[in-house]
Parts: structure tokens; sequence; C-alpha cells
């Protein structure tokens, strides 16, 4: 046997075992049926099947994928309250994550997000990309664009939503390989967050 179909053998075992991470997930959101969000008052009708990840990076989150985390991950922040962090904490005192403040604005989430995921997933390279006015929710909100490569060192693209209702931060996020996988579900994305409801 020659050494290209060995080499191209290799290459598509590599290519189905990327695709094949959805079934690591234990939990699917079906098209059409609505659900709600780590059971909290928000909900969602997705427009299409996702897959719901078997590990919640937070009390008030949950994350779905299509592919595969590391390929397109949507990530639900559901009524984040002031003093708590995003995300759960692996250690306040050697690793203490930034924590919504009462006093946070809208304008002010990006770098929540930013510093957040400077410390979870170890980001040295973070870059708000675009930032408006957008409503969330049936509030008044913002969508952000960012560009960052953790600790894989593969580029990424990201966009998100938020609103604070009540005091409480809504936040969505948009991760995924800035080449092909970003482009290809960001309209994804975006139907879904517009199909978020709260009760």
């Amino acid at each position: 046997m020659s050494i290209r179909p060995i080499r191209t053998a290799a290459l598509s075992l590599a290519a189905v075992s990327l695709l094949a991470a959805p079934v690591a997930a234990n939990g699917y959101r079906e098209k059409g049926k609505a659900v709600t969000i780590a059971g909290t008052k928000l909900s969602v009708t997705p427009p299409r099947d996702w897959n719901l990840l078997s590990i919640r990076p937070g009390k008030k989150a949950e994350t779905w994928t299509l592919d595969g985390e590391r390929l397109n991950e949507i990530t639900w922040y559901a009524g984040i309250e002031p003093d708590e962090p995003l995300i759960r904490e692996t250690s306040r005192k050697t690793k203490p994550l930034p924590r919504l403040k009462r006093a946070t604005l809208l304008a002010e989430i990006p770098e929540l997000l930013e510093t957040t995921y400077r410390t979870e997933r170890q980001v040295a390279d973070f870059t708000l990309t675009a930032s408006a006015p957008d409503p969330f929710l049936g509030q008044p909100g913002i969508r952000f664009s960012y560009a960052y490569a953790d600790n894989d060192h593969l580029p990424r693209r990201g966009e998100a939503r938020a609103t604070l209702i009540g005091g409480r931060l809504y936040l969505a996020t948009f991760d995924a390989p800035r080449q092909y996988f970003f482009d290809r579900s960001l309209g994804d994305f975006r139907a879904l967050t517009d199909a978020a409801t709260l009760s």
C-alpha cells in the first residue's frame, strides 16, 4: 500500500472524529419544541435541532452545539445576579472570576465576557471587533462580536447578545473557529436568539 492512501485515510478519520463530537452530548433540543434554559424563566423554541452538552459551565448556564463544542458552541447565561460570575469558579482564591455588579451597564458586558475568557480559558489575545445597541428578549440590549485564540491556538470568532432585566444578566454567546464554522453557523445563532423569550 502506498503512503498517499494511508495519509488520505488518516485525514478522513480525523475529520470524522471531529464531526462525531455531538455523540458526547447528553441532551437533545428538538426543532419547534420550547425548552427552558438551565431551569430558569428563559426559554427558546429552536428553529432547528441542537445538541445539549452534558457539562454545564455554571448553575445558570448551558451550552448547545451542532457539530461539537470546539466547532460551534452557543452558551446561554440565564439570570446572572449581582456578585455572581458567569460560570462556575474553579478557585475563587487562586483563579477569581469577574462578577456582575449592580452598577454594571450594557456597554460593560463585553468586558465582563472578555475577562471571564482571559481567566478561565487562558486567552491572551481577545479583541472586541464590533458593538452596537440591539434589543434582546424584548428589552434594550447589546450585540457585540469578538475574536480570540485560546490555549489550543486556533483563531476563533464570536458574537454575543445581552440584556439586563431587573438587575439580572441574560447573555447568549456563539463561538466557533474563524475558518468555515463561524460563518456557516452564525445565522443559526441569530435565529436561535431571536426565538428566545422570558416568561
